[in-house]
């Protein structure tokens, strides 16, 4: 899957849940989730079970929703504030959405190593938020 062939799925801190290992439409076997649960644990040090690894997004409101992080900090503030995205919340920016800021330099700088080509686009990219940074600059007043 190629980031330009697809309508870009926005969750609500900017990462694109259509470019995410463990969104739903990206698990087609086990294997995928095995290497989601890998790549997370090779380049920021945690591990989710493979089993667990499926996530519906946070913008699906079904109480049966599968959310990969269930702590996330971001969706309830979203919510509360009556805000889609942080793009829209005059506070963007705010601590919470600077811990969940990724880069590849970060990565990088955190792995002591490049990151190959493959694994940027599986592990890395989803959570840049490239598109989102300039829908942050355009929304905020």
């Amino acid at each position: 899957m190629s980031p330009q062939n697809v309508n870009p799925i926005i969750a609500r801190c900017g990462y694109r849940c259509d470019l995410c290992p463990a969104y739903r439409e990206n698990i087609h076997a086990p294997e995928d989730q095995q290497r989601a649960s890998d790549g997370w644990f090779k380049y920021y040090g945690f591990r989710i079970p493979p089993e667990q690894i499926c996530c519906d997004g946070c913008r699906d409101e079904r109480p049966e929703a599968r959310r990969i992080d269930s702590t996330c900090p971001i969706r309830p503030c979203a919510i509360t504030r009556g805000v889609e995205t942080c793009a829209q919340c005059p506070e963007c920016g705010c601590d919470r959405f600077a811990s969940r800021t990724v880069t590849r330099a970060w990565v990088e700088q955190r792995i002591g190593a490049p990151v190959p080509p493959e694994d940027y686009r599986w592990f890395v990219l989803p959570y840049e938020r490239r598109d989102f940074s300039a829908q942050t600059q355009r929304e905020t007043p």
